[in-house]
C-alpha cells in the first residue's frame, strides 16, 4: 500500500512540474512577444546593438520575432505538438544565449530586448549572466517539456 501511494505521490510532483513547464514558458512566450510586437522600434534597435545583422535584416528579424514568439507561447498553450514547439523553443533560447553571450564578451553595452527595452538601466555583466541563466532555466523547463509532456488539456500532444 505504501509503495503504491508513494508511486502516484512521485507521479503527482512530476506532473505538476510538467503543468508549471508548460504553462509558465507559455505564458513567457506569449509576453515576450506582446512586448517585441508593441514596441517595434525597440525591438529593432535592439536587434541592431547585437551587431550579427545588418539594420535592414535586423528590422525584418523585428517585424517577425514576436507574432513568432506568440505563436509558439499558443501551441504551448493549446498544447498543439508540445513536443517538436518545446524542441523548437529549445533551439531559439540556444540562439538568444549565443547573442547575448557574444555581446557580453565583445564587451557591447546593450540590453537583451527580450522583453522590452529599460531605457533607463545600464547593462552590466551581471545584466548578462542573469539573462544567460534564466535562458537556460528556461532551457530546463523545455526540455522537459519535450521529455514529458503534460498532455492533459492538449488539444494535440
Amino acid at each position: 500500500m505504501s509503495r503504491v501511494k508513494s508511486k502516484l505521490n512521485k507521479t503527482l510532483v512530476l506532473d505538476i512540474i510538467s503543468f508549471v513547464a508548460r504553462f509558465y514558458m507559455a505564458f513567457v512566450w506569449i509576453t515576450a512577444g506582446l512586448h517585441k510586437i508593441n514596441a517595434y522600434m525597440d525591438t529593432s534597435q535592439s536587434i541592431t546593438a547585437y551587431k550579427i545583422f545588418t539594420p535592414e535584416f535586423s528590422g525584418y528579424l523585428a517585424t517577425i520575432i514576436g507574432p513568432l514568439e506568440i505563436a509558439g507561447g499558443v501551441l504551448l498553450l493549446l498544447g498543439i505538438f508540445l513536443k517538436q514547439s518545446s524542441k523548437v523553443a529549445t533551439v531559439v533560447l540556444i540562439l538568444f544565449i549565443i547573442g547575448m553571450g557574444q555581446a557580453w564578451a565583445r564587451g557591447l553595452n546593450i540590453e537583451c530586448g527580450c522583453f522590452g527595452v529599460q531605457p533607463s538601466s545600464t547593462p552590466t555583466a551581471a545584466h548578462f549572466a542573469t539573462s544567460i541563466a534564466r535562458d537556460f532555466i528556461f532551457i530546463f523547463l523545455t526540455v522537459w517539456t519535450i521529455y514529458r509532456p503534460f498532455k492533459k488539456w492538449a488539444i494535440h500532444a
